[in-house]
């Protein structure tokens, strides 16, 4: 797989990398096995930035992952994020203390069984702590071989040019794809300003843009989906019409929908992260590093995923933190 840098960082990375959330259940029931052969098989094909955060099964996600790159370090560029919190009634927060960003990087490193984490990220942007003191600390865990390199998930671009003065960062991490095109508003012209990586998580839609997933029932009881406005059976029932052009623009090709979408970001100088808890799926996205769209495919896609144009929220109301700022 082609090889790109996350901005002027330095930092090399597959053209396509590996978001790992959804082996931890958040998608339904996971299988180890399963799971740990998804991650190998991408570390084979080259998509080797692989996405986990010490949110996900609460630091059961981090664990997978390194029984996964066991003796395969030196093939991973292994990103984590923290910052995200839950309270004792089970309501989430964040946090970005100083004190707790350098103590959960200690727990991450030995959670994944490696000495230093590639790209260290702060989940989300703590209201209550000035991005400075936060940006602060991650940057005393660069000075002492910690982590290679940080960045930010979900910020806005006030907060980005705030944080990058402090320390260059090497990538913004954000929600992006064809139904979910908000960063391009302000965000993305910021990290080009300020030659900052941009890697888009969810970028298959959560799976609706894959194909799979046409109403709640698709769903089993315990996905995070069903929580999600924008997959409710009304607003699906808007968002269903959408997918339209790009089964058209996939059969023409003899592509799936996963790659079609993927080809279209793939062109906008980010790097994505599909997640799968199967190696078969795996090798479909890494072929989608081989699809080049028309300029016609691309006005077709553009116009009929507009920004704004699909239906519902990305979060249910009370993970409203989670939108980020």
């Amino acid at each position: 797989m082609r090889r790109v840098q996350l901005g002027s960082s330095g930092l090399e990375v597959g053209a396509l990398g590996f978001g790992a959330w959804g082996l931890s259940g958040d998608y339904g029931v996971a299988n180890d096995r399963e799971s740990i052969a998804a991650l190998r098989r991408t570390l084979e094909l080259g998509a080797n930035l692989i996405d986990t955060a010490d949110e996900y099964g609460s630091g059961g996600n981090e664990l997978l992952v390194g029984r996964a790159l066991a003796g395969r370090r030196a093939e991973a560029v292994v990103a984590t994020k923290t910052g995200i919190v839950h309270g004792p009634d089970g309501a989430v927060g964040v946090c970005g203390r100083p004190d707790y960003v350098r103590a959960a990087l200690d727990r991450s490193l030995m959670r994944l069984g490696i000495d230093t984490i590639d790209l260290f990220y702060l989940h989300r942007v703590d209201p209550e702590v000035p991005i400075e003191e936060t940006v602060g600390a991650m940057s005393d865990l660069v000075a002492a071989g910690k982590a290679r390199f940080i960045g930010l998930s979900e910020a806005g671009p006030e907060t980005i040019r705030r944080a990058n003065a402090i320390h260059s960062l090497a990538a913004i991490q954000s929600e992006y794809s064809l139904w979910t095109r908000t960063p391009e508003r302000d965000v993305l012209p910021i990290v080009r300003e300020l030659g900052i990586g941009f890697v888009a998580f969810s970028p298959l839609g959560r799976g609706f843009l894959a194909g799979g997933v046409d109403s709640t029932g698709d769903l089993g009881p315990d996905d995070f989906r069903r929580r999600s406005p924008r997959f409710s059976d009304e607003n699906m029932r808007v968002n269903r019409k959408l997918v339209a052009p790009l089964r058209r623009i996939a059969a023409d090709r003899g592509a799936t929908l996963a790659q079609v979408a993927l080809a279209w970001l793939l062109e906008r100088d980010v790097v994505p992260i599909p997640g799968t808890r199967h190696a078969e799926r795996v090798d479909e996205n890494v072929q989608a590093t081989e699809v080049l769209l028309t300029p016609d495919e691309r006005d077709q896609l553009d116009r009929a995923f507009r920004p704004g144009v699909a239906a519902g929220a990305r979060y249910p109301e009370e993970l409203e933190v989670l939108t980020g700022r």
